[in-house]
């Protein structure tokens, strides 16, 4: 299964909406003047640092929590006014969930299809339906007790899927998770939204939302800071570090020399007027034994005149065992927005 966005043409009628969401404890605004929308068929990435709010958000779409002003709606119905109309659309998998480690997977799983009102065959084949997506009919009889982290969250998953809702809110769904479960998990949201189901998901694992999601809204202090494509949030982001007009057609370049690195570092700033980075990256890759160290500065996007540098620098005698561009990632721009406050 491709590992691309899903990106269908996205159904224009929003299904999740927050309309200036506000929301406070005591004092403490956890929620603040918060607006976007989701669309059918789109994963949407729900980025911020802890405490920004993204669980109280998500808690309030899932009716769960009640604004202290704002409007939110799910699939057009209003939280707060239609709170079971949102639920019986609405599939929430929390960052912590209860279950009952004596209990089988299928009965949990038939527990919740009860909840939601699923009779004879209806709940039957919800259960085939469910189990077969996540994987766990060969695990119906296994006790919840006896199942390893990354089956849990397929346990957790299902419960939020067993009345085939047209909305999921994941959070932080992947947290945990060795490699193979966080690829598994990632393939499975995907076929989701294949299905034309819309997801908003929070996750600390940027590298994963930046390849799987077809928007982000990053938010801090319950402050929407951005919004977009991951494209569109990695050129803003690219802008607003910007030390000057020419900036924004910049990247980073990490170049890798051999002895002598004073040298290097005074003929790229006294000669070039390149300001050099500090690289929080690559630390343990400079090796005083071998005389090796990196350098990472800005410089034009242009390939040619990258080339003509690199070139410029061999001539000078520096010896550059490795020159290459690096591209902003999600977290980059994210470092760049935010600044790890909370309330």
């Amino acid at each position: 299964m491709s590992l691309e966005p899903s990106n269908p043409t996205l159904n224009q009628q929003p299904v999740i909406e927050l309309c200036h969401l506000t929301r406070y404890f005591g004092s403490t605004c956890a929620v603040n003047d918060l607006s976007f929308e989701v669309y059918g068929g789109e994963v949407f990435g729900f980025i911020g640092p802890n405490g920004a709010g993204k669980t109280t958000s998500m808690r309030i779409l899932a009716t769960l929590d009640v604004p202290t002003d704002g409007v939110a709606r799910i699939d057009g119905f209003s939280v707060i006014d239609d709170p079971d109309r949102v639920r019986r659309r609405l599939g929430f998998m929390p960052d912590n969930y209860g279950t009952y480690d004596k209990v089988t997977c299928e009965e949990y799983l038939d527990f919740f299809a009860r909840a939601y009102g699923l009779r004879g065959n209806e709940r039957r084949a919800a259960l085939r339906r469910t189990m077969g997506f996540t994987q766990l009919d060969r695990l119906a009889q296994k006790p919840i007790s006896g199942l390893s982290k990354g089956m849990r969250q397929r346990l957790c998953l299902g419960r939020a899927l067993i009345h085939d809702p047209s909305v999921l809110i994941l959070d932080e769904p992947a947290a945990g998770l060795d490699p193979r479960a966080r690829i598994e998990l990632r393939e499975m949201i995907l076929e989701l939204a294949s299905d034309g189901k819309s997801l908003l998901i929070s996750s600390h694992i940027l590298t994963e939302l930046a390849e799987i999601c077809d928007r982000v809204a990053i938010i801090e202090q319950g402050r929407l800071l951005a919004i977009g494509s991951v494209d569109e949030i990695l050129k803003e982001g690219s802008a607003s570090q910007a030390d000057g007009p020419s900036s924004a057609n910049t990247v980073l370049i990490l170049v890798r020399v051999i002895r002598d690195v004073e040298a290097a570092k005074t003929w790229l700033t006294d000669e070039k007027k390149i300001h050099l980075k500090i690289d929080p990256d690559h630390p343990r890759l400079n090796d005083s034994k071998k005389q090796t160290h990196f350098l990472q500065f800005e410089f034009s996007d242009d390939e040619a005149a990258q080339s003509h540098l690199l070139a410029e620098m061999i001539g000078a005698g520096i010896q550059v065992s490795s020159f290459s561009p690096q591209q902003k990632s999600l977290e980059d721009v994210f470092l760049s927005v935010t600044r790890g406050d909370v309330q």
